[in-house]
């Protein structure tokens, strides 16, 4: 019996699927790393020592706070936070959001170098880990968990290196500051991330690196302060001394907003505003 020849589209057909197959295993083969995986298997250079070579940054500073909101978060179960400054440099009242229309007072504590201060108030919340003694490594990823908008909300960020932040104005000076180019952010929170100053950022094993300061948001960048500065605000206030503590929850890209949530939830990073 003789067999009868297959149509020619059916024999191009099958030829193609079987390419197509082909093609597509070997593109899985092959698929790039996450840049959270990338960037874990291959560190960049240590940073360099800040410089004043690096390049520079000016902001204006006014002379009087007016109505503000921000982020602080806990480094001392006793009751002691880090801001930024500009949110409670000149405040009247500071006060910590602990509930819905609900208030701590806090007490100021501003560095007079510097773009961070210290709040203390009566009782506190479990702090977070820190690590300002440990080198940072160009590339590497941060977390920033705080209240952009002044709404629960957080950014993730990759090392640039350093520039120096010039304030002019009120507290006129020049500091050191890290530069970090956002990667991503709370789902559908478009526009700035004003409120997040005073946000802790975090590295991959949840502990404290620096403070959040400013952003420049048609460069997509986020500053910083140093290890350095923060580790000299905390011991200025006769604090012990901060070394590496303990990690924290670990970070990812796929896991940060989770866990800044529960930060948030805990009260170990809060809302903090400036009453008028």
């Amino acid at each position: 019996m003789r067999l009868k020849r297959p149509p020619d589209w059916l024999v191009y057909a099958g030829v193609v699927g079987a390419l197509l197959f082909l093609s597509l295993n070997r593109r899985e083969a092959a698929k790039a790393p996450s840049p959270a995986q990338a960037a874990k298997e291959r560190p960049g250079p240590v940073l360099a020592p800040a410089s004043p070579f690096d390049p520079s940054v000016t902001v204006e500073a006014p002379d009087r706070a007016g109505p503000a909101t921000g982020t602080a978060f806990s480094v001392a179960a006793s009751g002691v936070w880090v801001t930024a400054r500009h949110i409670v440099d000149g405040c009247p009242q500071a006060a910590l959001v602990v509930g819905e229309g609900q208030g701590v007072a806090a007490r100021a504590h501003i560095d007079p170098a510097g773009e961070a201060a210290l709040l203390s108030t009566n009782g506190g919340a479990p702090p977070l880990p820190l690590a300002l003694q440990e080198p940072l490594r160009e590339g590497e990823l941060a977390y920033h968990p705080g209240f952009p908008q002044g709404r629960p909300g957080e950014a993730a960020t990759r090392l640039i290196g350093r520039e120096n932040l010039v304030i002019r104005g009120h507290g006129a000076r020049t500091e050191p500051v890290l530069v970090w180019a956002e990667v991503g952010r709370t789902g559908g929170l478009t526009g700035s991330l004003g409120g997040i100053s005073g946000a802790p950022a975090l590295d991959a094993s949840g502990r404290v690196i620096g403070v959040t300061i400013a952003e420049a948001p048609r460069r997509g960048r986020i500053y910083t302060t140093t290890p350095e500065a923060l580790a000299r605000l905390i011991a200025s206030r006769g604090q012990p001394s901060p070394g590496a503590s303990t990690s924290g929850p670990p970070l990812t890209q796929a896991n940060y907003g989770a866990t800044a949530a529960v930060l948030r939830r805990d009260l170990r990073v809060a809302q903090v505003v400036c009453l008028t």
